[in-house]
């Protein structure tokens, strides 16, 4: 189900699919700066997703809607957007009463990361976290992923130039042999790992 949403930064779009038995938990996901919802990773991670229960929206932001660029560094904006997206996905019949995961590929995993506990979101999956610009270690977003509040599963490639975060820094890291930031050497192996992380989270019985 394709749904327009308004809000406050303009209109967003959100690709609502539901498993075909019993819905476990609602996982929410974006893409990345410059990219969108059909990136190979985020297909693996829906496809894995539904096959073991859950729900998927693929999230499209506003500006990305509207075929602009991400606003700058100003990261307000895409948050507020973000969660008044995550709230109506809320308000579709059947979604409130499980849990909520958000997830995201690079920028979108940064903006899954600041507003999961304000969301109340039970993880976070971070796809190609951009640790940093590439070049620029320096410039650490570690404090991101410390501050997210709840678990969270980064995976990464290890030949990714944004870098690959610390072990310490989240729940779980699964760094990808020969993958780069695009994480689409092996989709399928990605979205497997995602929806087994989240089995043992969240579907234990």
């Amino acid at each position: 189900m394709e749904m327009e949403i308004d809000t406050p930064k303009g209109p967003g779009r959100a690709d609502l699919e539901w498993p075909e038995g019993p819905t476990r938990y609602l996982l929410a996901i974006t893409h990345g700066a410059g990219g969108g919802v059909d990136a190979p990773d985020i297909l693996a991670v829906r496809d894995a997703v539904l096959a073991s229960g859950g729900a998927v929206a693929r999230v499209t932001q506003p500006y990305r809607a509207a075929g602009r660029r991400m606003p700058g560094a100003n990261t307000g904006p895409q948050d507020l957007a973000w969660s008044a997206m995550i709230g109506r996905l809320r308000a579709e019949p059947g979604a409130a009463e499980v849990p909520l995961v958000l997830a995201g590929r690079s920028n979108g995993a940064r903006v899954a990361c600041r507003t999961a506990a304000e969301l109340g979101a039970e993880a976070v999956v971070a796809l190609a976290f951009p640790l940093h610009p590439p070049g620029k270690p320096e410039k650490s977003r570690a404090g991101e992923l410390r501050g997210a509040g709840v678990p969270v599963l980064v995976v990464n490639g290890d030949r990714d130039p944004f870098g690959v975060p610390d072990a310490a820094d989240a729940a779980a890291l699964e760094v990808r042999p020969g993958e780069r930031h695009e994480l689409s050497k092996d989709p399928g192996t990605v979205g497997r790992l995602v929806a087994d992380w989240l089995g043992e989270r969240l579907l234990r019985d």
